[in-house]
């Protein structure tokens, strides 16, 4: 999904899941963000908040991520 929204050149196995979405790891940022947060909420039913506490957390790597979708997810 993430490799289809930004476009990337990258294959989704070459993805680590424990690797940072950001910066150093798969060098995101923060527009890239915004755009997976629109994916996710038109695949997935619910809206990732920019003033959630706990973003930082949530986008950390893949594994983080995919974790917190299978919490909220309503589709």
């Amino acid at each position: 999904m993430i490799v289809e929204a930004l476009n990337l050149e990258v294959q989704p196995h070459e993805i680590l899941p424990d690797a940072a979405l950001y910066g150093d790891g798969l060098g995101l940022d923060s527009i890239d963000m915004l755009e997976i947060s629109l994916v996710i909420s038109k695949r997935y039913g619910f809206q990732l908040r920019s003033d959630n506490k706990n973003n930082d957390e949530i986008y950390s790597s893949l594994r983080a991520m995919c974790t917190y979708i299978a919490s909220q997810r309503t589709k």
